[in-house]
């Protein structure tokens, strides 16, 4: 079927980008076969590359943007079956549920190796490359007859859940699209409890939810894969865990716990986030973050009463797995410096209601991505380049439990990435940013 998003190659580092597309430099070197076709471009510096690192002036105020070239839900059913068809069914694509308003929750699978992978993207809806990112790296390794490719698909099984909140991304807000008379209705043992504390029914990020109420869906996680909601637990906290009311969660959860049956446990998990547009580097205030990552959600459960039976959590592994995206994201920096404005998430974080937390718990590898800006703030400017740089955190990262290489790797290494410097963006905005993961 024909692809209906514009190629990442016309759209190199913003609006003001469109004179950079390939056709306008035929002497460009041909990419090598091991890459996607678009990325000996984007790989390099391109002019709009200052404006994207340093500005006078950041603002994290909501505002109207277009997102129209980013891949909505009828273009990604779109997509995935063009991919499954031109990979020959390498690609599997299942539907594996549906959103509180009836769209088609997708997985892609591929390979048929022994470690899992589970990616999602788009959880909350505003947040948006991750969706585009995955779609190039499912099309990638199931048409690519390359070496790497092929270690991939010998070597893990990846299952990608592109746009998991399909109702928030088609709103492009955060929170999904659902009441709280519909919760109580699937779970009538709620009919008399509180409502949970992240329902959202007031303005945020520049959306007003009371016509249209929803749930920060990335809250609705339990480390208890057979949680049933119980009305005593609500209406819980930040630093609680979540209940899978919604039914996105719940579609996850039913696809982590299916691995976890196939495989004995799921190898690595990666939810992938945007944060707020103004965030600067550390040491250099004056250069903007392009991209903050985590692998530490949860309390030790060791030290931590009540979740001393989560035996089976790796801290050391989720952050050798961080280390393996910082890795090639540096090592993209040498051609193009921005992928090298890399930054720790904040890591005092006890969140067992995230999907991240809670399948942590369970002895996932887990890693977090936040790019920069979501689409309140930024739109789809610089729409590429965030999403080349998912893709090739993404890329080194599978490259390296390919490979086995990722065993190798130091975590103290993860440590030693500097922490994420201030957002210099209004105040009274930016703290609408602040429950972002």
């Amino acid at each position: 079927m024909p692809r209906l998003r514009r190629p990442l190659v016309a759209w190199l580092a913003g609006a003001g980008s469109l004179a950079l597309v390939v056709t306008a430099t035929p002497a460009v070197a041909q990419p090598r076969p091991d890459l996607p076709a678009y990325s000996a471009q984007l790989d390099r510096a391109q002019p709009g590359d200052a404006a994207f690192l340093s500005a006078p002036e950041c603002s994290e105020e909501p505002r109207e943007l277009p997102v129209n070239e980013f891949t909505d839900h009828r273009e990604l059913g779109i997509e995935l079956d063009r991919i499954e068809s031109a990979s020959g069914g390498a690609v599997d694509v299942e539907q594996v549920g549906r959103s509180n308003r009836g769209r088609e929750l997708w997985s892609a699978r591929v390979g048929t190796g022994p470690k899992a992978v589970l990616l999602t993207s788009e959880i909350h809806g505003n947040e948006k490359t991750g969706t585009d990112a995955i779609v190039d790296l499912l099309d990638w390794v199931g048409t690519s007859d390359s070496a790497k490719a092929k270690r991939w698909r010998e070597e893990l099984t990846i299952v990608a859940i592109p746009k998991m909140n399909p109702d928030g991304a088609e709103l492009d807000r955060r929170g999904n699209d659902m009441t709280w008379n519909e919760v109580t209705a699937r779970h009538p043992q709620l009919r008399n409890s509180p409502q949970a504390w992240n329902y959202y029914t007031d303005a945020r990020q520049g959306d007003d939810y009371a016509a249209t109420p929803g749930f920060d869906t990335n809250r609705d996680y339990h480390p208890d894969l057979g949680y049933v909601p119980r009305a005593e637990d609500f209406p819980g906290s930040s630093a609680d865990t979540g209940w899978y009311i919604t039914p996105e969660a719940q579609t996850v959860r039913d696809v982590y716990r299916g691995l976890t049956a196939e495989f004995g446990k799921v190898d690595t998990y990666v939810d992938l986030h945007h944060q707020g547009a103004c965030y600067v580097m550390p040491d250099d205030p004056d250069e903007f973050v392009t991209l903050s990552i985590s692998g530490r959600f949860v309390d030790d459960p060791a030290t931590t009463p009540g979740y001393e039976q989560y035996a089976d959590y790796d801290l050391d592994y989720s952050k050798k797995l961080n280390v393996a995206v910082n890795n090639a994201l540096q090592s993209a920096a040498n051609n193009r410096p921005l992928f090298g404005n890399v930054t720790l998430y904040p890591q005092d974080t006890n969140l067992p209601g995230t999907g991240l937390g809670a399948f942590a718990l369970n002895g996932s590898g887990a890693v977090l991505f936040e790019v920069r800006g979501q689409t309140q703030t930024l739109g789809q400017q610089y729409r590429a380049v965030l999403t080349r740089s998912v893709y090739i955190g993404l890329d080194g990262m599978l490259s390296a439990i390919a490979s086995g290489r990722v065993d190798q790797l130091d975590p103290a290494a993860y440590d030693a990435i500097p922490p994420r410097g201030p957002n210099i963006g209004d105040a009274s905005a930016a703290r609408g940013t602040t429950l972002e993961r």
